[in-house]
């Protein structure tokens, strides 16, 4: 996810890495390195300019304490290469926030809320992960099927609503958009619904006939929220399509969809800048639980390589029971962990979703997150279904007979088993020393995760096991080799363009 924009990040971060201080030189390096991914990310070039102008005049303007003290006392030494970072980081948490993805309410309390959007950005799916989130909200939300425009829009809603034991409005024959939102209003208020989420009908291209529908919808049920949906794939269009929604009606926010599979990022940097409407919710997955309130901080961290430990946390605390939680961080920590509990764990990430955007929010792991592959937890899984009850629980018990039945069972090969084996004993080894040396009482935020596997288990660490390779090691150094590569690239075209200049 947005590997254009933390490819340019990370070199102005590698390239000012031994710089002992920030000049107008040095500076001017690492901002071309950052111009060059915003512009190929597809950000506005009002907005780049703009934005790389504040991280230069506070980057040389501000003065900087380079003794500090740290949250135990300890004298920390802050170098001109995390300044700079530091001034990246808040300067694109302000480009994208302030932003409260808190759904307002209508005087009767009712969280009313109207889709806008084009054809084909998802907002019928968008519809029912809203209604997913409110209903994790402890709300009882009532979906309105208002797209009769686009065939079989009704059903895919409906469909959607029995998976979620959500209730669904449909209108009647002969019955136009606005007299079917009209109707499901009076409904909700006649049935005590605390929660009303529109799903309108869109066009390939905005056009005066869909703008007047919208518009009607709007003046009948008085929405408190109009959020617009915009697929991030457009990139700049995105933006575009957002500033000719906003001349006509007045948005709230903004939904970004499908941003795990966008490399570039634009329309999540620029939209806050050039419409004044602010991103609400972004969609990273087709899981209807892959709607996250949106936080400028957490990608804004993300672009820089730093991860999003708070996104994580809030992931893990979803899925994750606190009380067992703990309870296995006990027994991780003494020692007494088997593959049983790997299995669990395994279980535990992969309801957090998708392994590379779990990897992606882990400091210093966005590099690997992109290279792993996400069917090797399935092959991890399979080869621990296969095993005895006994030897999950004493895996040390697995011989070479033992691993050749499990391999056959699981379909992978008896190598794959002992790796496994080999990976996992080091593993809990090393968790029984942290926790024997009392060192994750140290690690701010670590114990709390360390149950659900992501304070004491890398789930990269196990990947290569189950026959994909050592991917942990393998990963970095492929991620090495791919920086370096970049490097050498950008030398390159730096001295074309000098010998260009001589010409």
């Amino acid at each position: 996810m947005l590997e254009t924009l933390t490819q340019g990040f990370t070199a102005a971060r590698e390239r000012l890495g031994g710089v002992r201080e920030l000049s107008d030189e040095n500076i001017a390096e690492s901002l071309r390195d950052v111009r060059m991914s915003l512009l190929e990310a597809d950000v506005d070039l009002a907005v780049v300019k703009d934005f790389l102008a504040r991280v230069k005049e506070r980057a040389l303007g501000e003065k900087v304490r380079t003794r500090v003290r740290d949250a135990q006392g300890r004298r920390v030494q802050i170098t001109p290469g995390q300044h700079f970072v530091k001034v990246c980081e808040e300067e694109l948490t302000q480009l994208m926030g302030p932003v409260d993805p808190e759904l307002a309410r209508d005087g009767r309390g009712v969280t009313s809320v109207m889709l806008l959007g084009l054809q084909g950005v998802g907002k019928t799916t968008v519809c029912a992960k809203l209604a997913r989130h409110l209903q994790k909200d402890k709300r009882r939300p009532l979906l309105v099927a208002a797209d009769i425009q686009r065939p079989a829009a009704v059903l895919q809603l409906q469909q959607l609503g029995e998976r979620l034991g959500v209730a669904v409005h449909v209108g009647g024959e002969g019955e136009g958009p606005a007299e079917i939102c009209a109707a499901a209003a009076e409904r909700a208020r006649r049935e005590g619904f605390d929660a009303v989420v529109y799903d309108t009908a869109g066009r390939l291209a905005i056009d005066d006939e869909l703008m007047q529908e919208l518009e009607e919808i709007e003046r009948v049920t008085a929405p408190a929220n109009r959020i617009l949906v915009c697929d991030a794939l457009m990139g700049r269009d995105a933006v575009n399509v957002a500033s000719a929604f906003a001349a006509r009606i007045a948005l709230d926010g903004l939904i970004l969809t499908k941003l795990d599979g966008d490399a570039r990022g634009g329309a999540a940097l620029a939209a806050k800048a050039v419409t004044g409407v602010p991103i609400r919710f972004i969609g990273t997955g087709e899981g209807l639980d892959r709607l996250e309130p949106f936080r400028p901080e957490g990608l804004a961290s993300r672009i820089l390589g730093m991860g999003d430990i708070v996104g994580l946390v809030r992931d893990f605390e979803e899925v994750v029971d606190e009380k067992e939680a703990e309870a296995d961080a006990e027994r991780l920590l003494k020692g007494r962990f088997g593959l049983e509990d790997l299995l669990k764990q395994l279980k535990t990430i992969q309801r957090m979703g998708p392994l590379r955007d779990v990897l992606g929010k882990l400091p210093m792991f966005g590099n690997l997150a992109e290279q792993v592959d996400e069917r090797e937890l399935g092959r991890v899984e399979a080869l621990i279904r296969s095993m005895t009850p006994d030897e999950r629980a004493r895996p040390e018990i697995i011989d070479r007979s033992r691993a050749t039945r499990i391999a056959r069972g699981s379909g992978r090969r008896s190598k794959d088993v002992r790796e496994l084996i080999q990976r996992f004993t080091q593993m809990r080894e090393m968790m029984s020393q942290l926790g024997s040396g009392g060192m994750f009482s140290k690690l701010p935020g670590l114990g709390r995760m360390a149950g659900a596997g992501m304070g004491g288990f890398d789930p990269s660490s196990l990947l290569g096991a189950a026959g994909g390779g050592a991917r942990s090691s393998g990963g970095a150094r492929e991620a090495s080799k791919q920086r370096a590569r970049q490097k050498g690239k950008r030398k390159q075209a730096r001295k074309a363009r000098k010998k260009n200049r001589r010409r």
